[in-house]
């Protein structure tokens, strides 16, 4: 009897010493498959950045293809602009013309200018109020960005409109904040 306790006693620590070989070796397998995993994973992602650095740098070499025409054209822009010599009065009279052009009666206008430093450029900030109606205003706005001299529209600020000081029906007064620039003569 002691013989057949000693066997199954034997036969009880084998199966044990074979179930904890065999968890040793299930996780040693799982953690060599893991591993493999997020290394096949790392290198999907090195790959997907070295595309992605890729476009970057052609994207680099296109910009830089294109400078001399980007160049070419700002110079050309420059060129286009009013000389500020002259840039005053002509700007006076365009805003003259254009609003006389939409129906409405510019009642004032200030010009402010300021050097724009590292360019042969003066800014010029130009507040002024136009009178009429809605479609007139509308219509001077768009002769505005089709005007031969470049404006920019910063704001604008609009109540209703008077005439010989009472209000008037469908008449507006609106306040604009617009930006020219000139070239240094």
């Amino acid at each position: 009897m002691r013989r057949d306790f000693k066997t199954k006693q034997r036969s009880i620590v084998l199966v044990l010493v074979l179930l904890v070989s065999a968890g040793v070796a299930l996780g040693v397998y799982s953690w060599n498959l893991a591993s493999a995993q997020s290394a096949q994973q790392e290198l999907a992602l090195l790959i997907r950045n070295r595309e992605l650095l890729k476009k970057d740098i052609q994207r680099a070499r296109d910009i830089q293809r294109h400078i001399p025409a980007i160049q070419k054209d700002c110079d050309a822009f420059e060129q286009s602009l009013f000389p500020e010599t002259t840039g005053y009065s002509m700007v006076s009279a365009e805003l003259g013309e254009l609003a006389a052009k939409a129906g409405l009666r510019l009642q004032s206008r200030t010009l402010n200018p300021t050097v724009v430093k590292g360019h042969d450029l003066i800014q010029v900030n130009i507040d002024t109020q136009v009178v009429g109606d809605y479609r007139g205003v509308v219509r001077f706005l768009n002769e505005l960005q089709r005007a031969r001299n470049f404006y920019a529209v910063q704001g604008l600020t609009a109540r209703p409109g008077t005439q010989n000081g009472n209000q008037a029906r469908g008449m507006l007064a609106v306040g604009m904040h617009i930006k020219t620039y000139f070239r240094v003569a």
